[in-house]
């Protein structure tokens, strides 16, 4: 960055830093925000670099973005209006290496038709809108449908933007590979063909369940694999990086090292005979499942690809990584990544020292094979000063006084320095923001979102102490007079109330509990209606701030439709979704969200 005759001038070797020099300069220089909203004050006279100008480089190679889920707890409504300011806050914040799912499912249509399938059985095997993301890692299959033509269609034309979009600025786009799980239906047309089943997650019935997995060994496999790449290479091009997880949150059929090592190399060959120049990135989630995948499992599937043609996502590097004890993925490049949210929830969280420093700690560690950063939240919009704060882990060289750039951060997210907000998010700093105890995102038994239960008794995980919530709660109400037309003010003091209000709702629950175990009805009734009461204002204040309206997710959903009968499904997959989740209430509650809408009625 340099001054050039009144102007700024910035340089980069991609769109992607050329934005993040921007962005580095809008932030530092004059006071820029967004996400929850923007506070864009620009001076008409450009603020002044130093004489020898600015170099800003990122320490690494890559920046990763998206978990698979983030596509269908948040961008499954997007439109391409939506995509262009999501690609913008990605090229702005330097990642340069996201995710690319849409579309996939008319892709594997071609693939399958081909095959002798028809439209039913592309429908009882994709999921419907909202639910894509785990019939594509094989977890359950049709549930959310029957998908339409027109949505294949139009998730395809919207592919092709966003691809264009991603390639423009200098992003290399991760594209999904061929995993082994196929529709029912190839058993019908290839009933020699070697297909198991794999076992329930998460309790769905015999209609949803069980994915078919078809054998790695059986040579449909390769067929399928490398005509899917094919395929995906004649519609839109493709980047040499592809995402396969065959067993995401499900177990191979044998923990055995021969049998894992000949899986890794079978799916390694599929992508190299699709692309010669493919490199297989993988989610290291399923080697959260500690009992199944120890050291010599681990060690078995990563060392069957030829070190630096795999890419690992140490996907929960801030509260659970692998690699400190997996010699650095046995050598394989990975990335480290901050998960942060599960289920696309909304309390207010965050690991501030844990993503101050491991990072560093990840890139200094002796052989250390780390090549990259990376954002693997399962939903977005929430808790944005936690993905401020990590984003600039991208280019800055040690860790930072948090302190210091929390005072900072209040000035450039505001407009304008006042010490009450600051002494608020100080607070907020060492309570929501500081979980030292390796808990995660508590996405369940939050009591305003959780189905009302006597036995057991809801236990909401608290980190920190409430009195420093309320504290910052305070001290947001004294300076709300001086933000009066500030939407990122108002934003955030409604975030802070709802969270605070939320944290109220223990004490009186815990009352109630407490009542009926000695038989008090009237001290019941009392907390009841004090809890009661608690929902309504909660609801009132939501309604308040047009990004806690229930009416916004469902009129995106509904906006897709071409029918009536598309317009009632697509309602009901954005209902079902942050509620029921599965047809009878499997995986209940873990979208909840505390929207206006759904609180009150």
């Amino acid at each position: 960055l340099v001054n050039e005759n009144g102007t700024i001038t910035i340089g980069g070797s991609t769109g992607v830093a050329v934005a993040m020099g921007l962005y580095y300069y809008l932030t530092n220089y004059c006071t820029v925000n967004n996400w929850a909203g923007q506070q864009l004050d620009i001076p008409k006279e450009l603020p002044k670099l130093p004489k020898s100008g600015v170099t800003v480089s990122a320490n690494d190679r890559f920046r990763y973005y998206q978990n698979v889920c983030t596509v269908s707890y948040s961008f499954v409504w997007y439109k391409w209006e939506d995509w262009e300011k999501q690609l913008d806050w990605m090229a702005l914040h330097g990642l340069n290496l996201p995710l690319a799912f849409t579309g996939q499912e008319a892709i594997f249509q071609r693939v399958y038709m081909k095959m002798g399938m028809t439209m039913k059985d592309m429908q009882t095997h994709f999921g419907g809108p909202a639910f894509q993301a785990w019939s594509r890692m094989g977890n359950m299959r049709g549930w959310g449908g029957p998908i339409t033509q027109t949505w294949l269609n139009d998730q395809l034309i919207l592919q092709h933007k966003i691809l264009d979009r991603m390639r423009a600025l200098g992003m290399i786009p991760v594209l999904p590979g061929f995993a082994g799980h196929v529709p029912e239906a190839l058993s019908r047309l290839y009933p020699l063909a070697n297909i198991s089943r794999l076992y329930d997650w998460a309790g769905f019935n015999d209609t949803f369940c069980c994915t078919y997995l078809l054998d790695f060994g059986d040579p449909l496999f390769k067929e399928i694999g490398v005509s899917f790449i094919k395929e995906m290479e004649y519609e839109f091009g493709v980047d040499h990086i592809y995402n396969v997880d065959s067993f995401n949150e499900m177990k191979p059929k044998s923990g055995s090292a021969e049998y894992l090592q000949e899986v890794g190399s079978i799916i390694f060959d599929v992508l190299q005979t699709g692309d010669p120049d493919a490199i297989w990135l993988m989610q290291g989630w399923l080697f959260q499942d500690k009992q199944f995948w120890q050291q010599a499992q681990i060690k078995a599937m990563l060392t069957s690809v030829p070190e630096g043609k795999m890419i690992v996502l140490d996907l929960f590097s801030e509260v659970s990584p692998i690699y400190t004890y997996t010699e650095s993925y046995y050598g394989q490049p990975y990335i480290w990544c901050m998960l942060h949210d599960f289920g696309g929830t909304m309390e207010l969280y965050g690991a501030l020292d844990s993503i101050n420093t491991g990072p560093f700690e990840g890139r200094n560690m002796t052989n250390s094979t780390m090549v990259g950063l990376g954002l693997t939240p399962e939903g977005i919009y929430q808790n944005e000063v936690i993905y401020e704060f990590f984003m600039e882990n991208v280019w800055r060289k040690q860790p930072r006084d948090i302190t210091k750039w929390i005072a900072d951060f209040t000035r450039k997210r505001y407009g304008k320095y006042n010490k009450f907000v600051d002494l608020a998010w100080q607070y907020l700093k060492t309570s929501v923001y500081n979980d030292t105890d390796h808990l995660h995102d508590n996405n369940i038994d939050i009591i305003v979102t959780t189905r009302p239960r006597i036995s057991p008794a809801i236990h909401q995980d608290v980190w920190f102490d409430p009195e420093d919530l309320y504290a910052a709660w305070d001290l947001l109400i004294l300076s709300a007079d001086q933000y009066k037309n500030n939407s990122l003010y108002q934003y955030d003091l409604v975030d802070v109330t709802r969270n605070s209000l939320q944290i109220i709702s223990i004490e009186y629950y815990n009352k109630m509990i407490a009542s009926v175990m000695i038989n008090k009805t009237e001290d019941f009734l009392i907390n009841s209606r004090m809890l009661l009461e608690l929902l309504n204002d909660m609801e009132t204040l939501l309604a308040s701030d047009s990004h806690f309206l229930l009416g916004k997710w469902i009129a995106a959903a509904k906006s897709w439709a071409t029918d009536i009968s598309e317009s009632f499904n697509l309602e009901f997959n954005a209902r079902n979704q942050i509620t029921l989740w599965g047809p009878r209430g499997e995986i209940l509650d873990y979208a909840c969200k505390q929207w206006s809408g759904l609180l009150k009625g």
